[in-house]
C-alpha cells in the first residue's frame, strides 16, 4: 500500500493553485509589508515613506513620537 500526503494527492488531481489569481503587488511599505493594488496608502512627503493606511498610527508613533489616547 502506497500512502501519499493529502495535499500531494489534491495537486495530482486538480493541479497547482492558480498563481495568476493572486492580487498584484504595488510595492512594500515602511514596515516591509507588501502593498497590493487597491490598498489604501499614505505617503509622508517629508521622508518619501509609504505606509498602509491601517498602519498610520503605528508609523506616527514610531517616526514622530505621536501619542494616541482617549479623551476623558
Amino acid at each position: 500500500m502506497h500512502l501519499e500526503h493529502p495535499e500531494i494527492t489534491q495537486v495530482n488531481r486538480t493541479g497547482y493553485v492558480n498563481m495568476v489569481a493572486q492580487s498584484k503587488h504595488a510595492g512594500i511599505d515602511y514596515f516591509g509589508t507588501e502593498i497590493l493594488i487597491g490598498d489604501e496608502i499614505v505617503t509622508d512627503d517629508n521622508t518619501g515613506e509609504v505606509v498602509l493606511k491601517d498602519d498610520l498610527e503605528k508609523y506616527l508613533e514610531e517616526e514622530y513620537g505621536f501619542k494616541f489616547t482617549t479623551a476623558e
